[in-house]
């Protein structure tokens, strides 16, 4: 895989690599990343998604953020370098308890979304980008969501009430040149949620994958369907070649990994 920084942090901007025509599917430590640029067929010329992946085995966490801009790829530009300088401080708040760990990667992150400099910054750039963040450590994800990438978290007891999308995809919200931020109240969503006892299966995806014509993936089971039989890599390459397949335009990346929880989850009372 292109751009690997070492074996457990990776970060990429589409303007490095667009893949147009081309699909690559590549393993950090668990976490698969899945890239595909769109069909030259339909139009497609450019990339400009973004992706940025840092685990640790040792300390039971992965921390990923997933982009996808629109106009240039500056403004996911911009927000991989921002977030690979405050690596540091985001390393450090993720060997805290888990519940410290959470506040305080969200306080980092939304402070630094809400400076003076990085506002700044935005209003240089050409377009935005929609913005997800995922963090999971032991037995509990957390997420900070503005805009339209989408989350998915997949195990059998939630399977069988019909969650999978554990955030919502919320239009007309970016980081860059119109931004959330300069707001007087930004708007974005914060979630957390416990992790299941067994397999669980997390899945973050920019929306070329669910606006792809001729396909059912805008239910989030037939995103997570091909996973039931195949391994995480060959699952998200199944679902590249399938948009590739239906001649998407639109870029689509991926980031999958499974956990497996060995403690209870909470259940009702009287169960």
């Amino acid at each position: 895989m292109s751009n690997v920084l070492h074996k457990n942090e990776f970060s990429w901007v589409g303007s490095q690599s667009h893949y147009v025509d081309e699909i690559d599917v590549g393993q950090i430590q668990n976490v698969t990343v899945g890239r595909f640029g769109g069909n030259s067929t339909a139009g497609q010329y450019k990339n400009e998604d973004g992706c940025l992946v840092w685990t640790n085995e040792k300390e039971d966490w992965e921390f990923a953020v997933l982009l996808d801009a629109h106009q240039t790829a500056e403004s996911a530009e911009l927000v991989i370098s921002e977030i690979n300088s405050l690596k540091e401080a985001i390393q450090d708040n993720l060997t805290l308890p888990i519940k410290q760990a959470f506040e305080q990667t969200a306080e980092t992150l939304l402070t630094t979304f809400d400076s003076s400099h990085f506002k700044e910054a935005c209003r240089k750039i050409q377009g935005e980008t929609a913005f997800l963040c995922v963090v999971r450590k032991g037995r509990f994800l957390w997420w900070l969501s503005i805009g339209d990438c989408l989350l998915y978290l997949f195990h059998p007891e939630l399977k069988a009430l019909n969650e999978t999308q554990q955030n919502h995809r919320s239009f007309y919200e970016w980081i860059g040149q119109v931004n959330t931020f300069d707001l007087p109240v930004p708007c974005y969503s914060v979630g957390t949620k416990e992790l299941r006892k067994g397999k669980n299966h997390i899945l973050l995806t920019t929306d070329g994958l669910v606006e792809c014509p001729n396909t059912d993936f805008s239910n989030p089971n037939a995103v997570g369907k091909p996973f039931q039989t195949l391994s995480n890599k060959q699952g998200v390459e199944a679902l590249l070649e399938e948009i590739k397949e239906k001649n998407v335009r639109d870029s689509t990346t991926i980031l999958s990994w499974f956990i497996d929880v060995d403690a209870d989850s909470t259940r009702p009372s009287n169960a």
